[in-house]
């Protein structure tokens, strides 16, 4: 099943919301190309539409767009190797070319000469660049600012969030209360991608008045922690400081065990390591023996002995990732739950027990399959596209 916030995308500028003023900034911007200023500088929090924007006007420009992000183009070295010739060559495709820079506040600053490096390169650009950042005042962006119009996206407002969602819904054939939908705008925190991810996944479930969406506030709390874990110095309030997120403590781990090489690296990657291995030890304890009492070593080994693996506090920005592990492993329980539920409609009408399809599954599919025995079923969308795909 296709992502709503892929199917729905803008294709065009006027169907950007609320945003005139920013949109008309860069329609100037690109008009009058190459002028005082050969960047964008492009502000506003996770969601918002940053990089669909650029998007939108490179297909309204008839330009060719070079996506990069900063994660790749960390240091001087990166921006000279990558970013260089992108700004030099013509586009091989298009009569026009426009150069996306997203999370640029994800390049080093003076010490690694990132920042000075980038500064030199937009002033020498044969193409518009668009940067975007999720804070454009960070005080290392001061020399990009300089040279760079700024425009920062606001956060769509709340009427024309809704009136967006319940257009989905129409067009989806699906429906919510307005009370599911207020719920849904107002736990986003103006992160529209966040909203109608959540949107969709309250239109596929059978009670959603029940479901509780509220990753958002999970993750923005998941990130400060870790922030404190592997930046500040370690101290006794360390040791509570998983208490404050409100997530399994299995998760955790793989929060942690993810963002770990993003952060240390030599001697301090080693010990931290080695400590996820200690938590690891105490877990399988606790599972086998039911020495629960072990719980205190886990935290502890995860929380302070994680934090005291490095040699002092950490400045600066370090990116932390959502864990891909966790994403395949829900998927994978959808697929799981997807099977089990068209086999327990199968076993239904076939008089059979569920454990007899599941066993025999492989030549059962192959009926499954036939769209006259999936209307007698009943299957759903969502478990006819999981038997088209399996």
């Amino acid at each position: 099943m296709m992502q709503w916030t892929e199917k729905y995308r803008p294709k065009k500028v006027e169907e950007v919301k609320d945003q005139d003023l920013a949109v008309e900034t860069i329609k100037k911007f690109l008009k009058n190309f190459p002028s005082k200023k050969k960047a964008v500088l492009l502000g506003g929090p996770p969601g918002i539409g940053k990089t669909t924007l650029v998007h939108v006007f490179a297909n309204e420009t008839n330009k060719e767009i070079f996506e990069l992000n900063a994660s790749n183009l960390r240091n001087k070295d990166k921006l000279k190797e990558i970013l260089k010739p992108a700004l030099e060559q013509k586009s091989l495709i298009k009569d026009d070319k426009l150069i996306l820079i997203d999370e640029v506040d994800g390049i080093s600053g003076a010490d690694r000469g990132g920042i000075p490096e980038l500064t030199r390169l937009i002033q020498e650009t044969n193409y518009p660049i668009i940067a975007t950042a999720n804070n454009i005042w960070n005080k290392k962006l001061s020399p990009i600012r300089k040279i760079s119009e700024i425009v920062e996206l606001k956060n769509i407002n709340e009427h024309e969030a809704k009136n967006l969602l319940i257009e989905i819904l129409r067009k989806e054939n699906k429906f919510l209360s307005l009370e599911i939908l207020n719920h849904i705008i107002s736990n986003a925190k103006g992160d529209l991608r966040a909203a109608i991810n959540d949107l969709q996944t309250l239109a596929h479930v059978e009670k959603p008045e029940q479901v509780l969406v509220d990753e958002r506030n999970k993750e923005e709390s998941i990130f400060n922690v870790l922030k404190k874990v592997f930046q500040e110095k370690a101290t006794n309030e360390i040791l509570r400081i998983f208490d404050k997120v409100n997530l399994p403590f299995d998760e955790l781990i793989i929060w942690v065990e993810e963002n770990i090489p993003n952060v240390y690296s030599g001697e301090e990657l080693v010990k931290a390591y080695q400590r996820l291995s200690n938590v690891d030890l105490f877990k399988g304890r606790i599972y086998k023996k039911q020495y629960w009492r072990f719980l205190v070593y886990e935290n502890i080994f995860l929380s302070y002995g994680i934090s005291a693996s490095k040699k002092s506090e950490k400045k600066g920005f370090f990116k932390y990732q959502k864990p891909e592990r966790i994403l395949k492993i829900w998927l994978n329980n959808q697929r799981i739950a997807k099977k089990k539920s068209i086999a327990e409609k199968y076993a239904k009408i076939a008089h059979i027990g569920t454990k007899r399809v599941l066993y025999e599954w492989p030549e059962i599919k192959n009926i499954l399959k036939n769209p006259l025995v999936q209307k007698e079923l009943k299957l759903d969308e969502d478990e006819i596209s999981y038997l088209k795909r399996s």
